[in-house]
């Protein structure tokens, strides 16, 4: 629960998506046009529409994750401003990246909480482990805040920060099921299954409230003859399960207590292309987390205290590892973390003072010499008040690392409200990211050059830091939403890897301090209500990301991503929407002799439906990538693949 919060600060007086009335309204889509208003909280741990958020958000509904065939978080997203996903990395996974910079500093938080295995996995080929984390089924909404947040959250939150919502126990007992099938037109296998239920009531009436969700997913390996190795392929194979129950005491008006669990068990398989040979790829990754937290609404203030626990087991039997290392890989992850957090009026000023601890440890049956802990402290001071028609937000957040000392993250922004319905906001603040214990121990050595090299850690590493600053204007109301937002990054002691380049091809390489980077760019976003029952949307982001020292374009970064939708209620039953999705252009690593490779521009064209057949049933069925685009010879050539043509068919069963 939240407090009631001033003008300025917490009334809900402006909508969503943002966007000015001068701009040709662009955006992505929903299955029919829906109401603007949507709260947040990322953005400053108070509520806010999108509109007064002292912050660059966009939100992704329950309703719009119901639309679509959604296997994970970086599906859920991909259409909004400022994201853009390698929709073709290694065994097809992906990484969520925001304005132009690095997945690693995208922070992914599940109701505030950090969400993390990175250290755990034994090789440098993507992970999507975190990502894959979570039970769709589980998901109420999404709140994606664009631009630096460590004044709040800390470290790794340099681009931005994804905080997933989860399903709240509900008094009225609730059920239901779900199915979704999909199927690639070319190539072969690749079928996907997911089915989910869920259970939601009261156990003790107007006391205790709980929810079960149970969730499945089964997709077989795709082959296409894309790949440089038509035996090896394009998207691996994937097995999950998820269970996640919660419950909520009332214990009397102005207290409760909430408790959750998780488990997630997913295995992977794949057989790749290793310089002609084929490898094969496993991991088997083991996840439960508990969650334990006590809110309290007082008078003129708020309270929260939590703890909660992750525990990450992965066993890695990759035949590059066991072939150089002699055993397969067997790596367990502990996150412990304590925080608390106080909100109270003092005058006309909100502030939020918080507190977190947080323990990381890290045994490796392959690396480390022995267990690994680190402890991070941090203490942060949030101030929102108003002067006139200016909403102020203030912060600052001090932490402590076992290993690189103390670091201050301070933010300022601003919300000038022109009208209920237009403001000017921007602000500045700068953020950092700690070197993980894979890119500082020296006694951890990841595989790299398809199995040729190992990244081992530099105990040397300084910790990168950025200074970000945005600006722009925003409109909306019932029918429109029009808006424009400017921004900059620029990041120093960007710790980078080593790569292979002609004349230089060691056997062992490291990470180092030696590079500055810029990212600016803009973005455009908004929306318009044809009429009731007809919606256009879109967005384009321009960023360009460049390394200072080389002023080269920044690898996996395209300038230019931009989607378009049309959402029409073609019957008071039958909805109908169309996705289109354009990325520009971008730099790959193809080789030594060829570091930097551009690969040309795609393009995906995405159509589904939505039949309400009774008031409990509803069906859905749909293609993706409508016009089977491929991506080009660069592209193929290190067997980055665009899944081909899919269709797919589902339904839901609510009672």
């Amino acid at each position: 629960m939240s407090i009631a919060l001033n003008r300025g600060i917490s009334r809900p007086r402006h909508l969503s998506l943002t966007i000015l009335a001068s701009l040709m309204p662009l955006a992505a889509l929903a299955a029919e046009p829906v109401a603007l208003e949507q709260q947040v909280i990322t953005a400053t741990q108070t509520s806010h529409s999108e509109l007064s958020a002292p912050a660059s958000v966009s939100v992704v509904t329950r309703e719009e994750l119901e639309q679509r065939p959604v296997y994970n978080l970086a599906d859920a997203v991909k259409y909004l401003p400022g994201v853009h996903l390698n929709p073709s990395s290694t065994y097809g996974r992906q990484e969520i990246k925001l304005r132009g910079m690095d997945s690693d500093y995208t922070l992914l938080l599940v109701n505030g909480r950090r969400i993390n295995s990175r250290d755990a996995l034994s090789s440098n080929y993507a992970n999507d482990f975190d990502l894959s984390s979570i039970p769709m089924a589980a998901i109420e909404r999404i709140e994606v805040i664009r631009g630096p947040m460590s004044s709040l959250y800390g470290a790794d939150a340099l681009g931005g920060v994804v905080n997933v919502i989860l399903r709240q126990p509900t008094e009225e007992t609730k059920a239901g099921i779900a199915y979704t099938y999909e199927h690639p037109t070319e190539g072969e296998s690749g079928d996907s299954h997911k089915a989910s239920g869920y259970v939601s009531g009261s156990l003790i009436e107007n006391k205790l409230l709980g929810n079960l969700i149970l969730e499945t997913t089964d997709q077989a390996a795709w082959l296409s003859e894309q790949t440089v190795n038509p035996n090896t392929d394009a998207a691996e194979q994937r097995q999950a399960t998820s269970a996640y129950g919660s419950l909520s005491w009332l214990l009397d008006e102005r207290q409760t207590v909430d408790l959750d669990i998780t488990h997630r068990k997913d295995d992977r398989e794949a057989e790749w292309n290793n310089f002609g040979a084929v490898v094969q790829n496993i991991q088997e990754m083991e996840r439960w987390s508990f969650g334990l937290g006590h809110t309290g609404n007082w008078d003129g203030f708020n309270t929260r205290v939590r703890y909660y626990y992750e525990n990450v087991e992965l066993m890695d039997d990759s035949q590059i590892m066991t072939n150089l290392r002699g055993m397969k890989g067997d790596i367990e992850q502990k996150n412990h973390t304590v925080d608390g957090q106080v909100t109270a009026f003092l005058g006309n000023h909100l502030l939020t003072l918080g507190s977190e601890l947080r323990r990381t440890e890290l045994a490796h049956n392959q690396n480390l010499g022995s267990e690994t802990e680190v402890d991070q402290k941090a203490v942060y001071l949030q101030d929102e008040f108003s002067i006139g028609d200016l909403d102020v937000t203030l912060g600052g957040r001090l932490d402590d690392h076992d290993s690189f000392g103390s670091e201050f993250s301070p933010r300022a922004y601003g919300v000038y409200n022109l009208t209920d319905n237009w403001v000017i906001k921007g602000g500045v603040g700068r953020s950092f990211k700690a070197p993980s214990i894979y890119q500082s121990d020296e006694t951890y050595g990841v595989l790299a050059c398809r199995g040729m090299c190992t990244l081992v850690g530099n105990p040397n590493l300084k910790p990168e830091t950025a200074t970000s600053y945005e600006i722009g204007t925003l409109y909306q109301n019932e029918r429109v939403e029009a808006g424009i937002m400017l921004f900059n990054n620029d990041i120093d002691d960007m710790i980078i890897t080593d790569t292979w380049r002609v004349g230089y091809r060691p056997a062992v390489m490291t990470y180092s301090n030696v590079s500055k980077a810029r990212v600016q760019g803009y973005e455009l976003q908004g929306r318009y209500n044809l009429s009731d029952t007809m919606g256009l949307r879109a967005n384009y982001t321009y960023s360009d990301a460049e390394d200072r020292d080389t002023d080269e374009q920044l690898r996996n970064s395209p300038q230019h991503v931009a989607n378009i939708g049309f959402d029409w209620q073609a019957m008071p039953d039958l909805g109908l929407n169309l996705d289109y999705q354009y990325t520009g252009s971008q730099l790959l690593y193809v080789s030594a002799a060829q570091p930097n490779v551009e690969s040309g521009a795609f393009h995906q064209l995405n159509l589904g439906a939505r039949y309400q057949a009774t008031r409990e049933l509803s069906l859905k069925a749909g293609m993706n990538n409508l016009t089977n685009e491929k991506r080009d010879d660069v592209a193929q050539s290190v067997d980055n693949i665009l899944m081909g043509r899919t269709v797919f068919v589902g339904f839901s069963y609510d009672i």
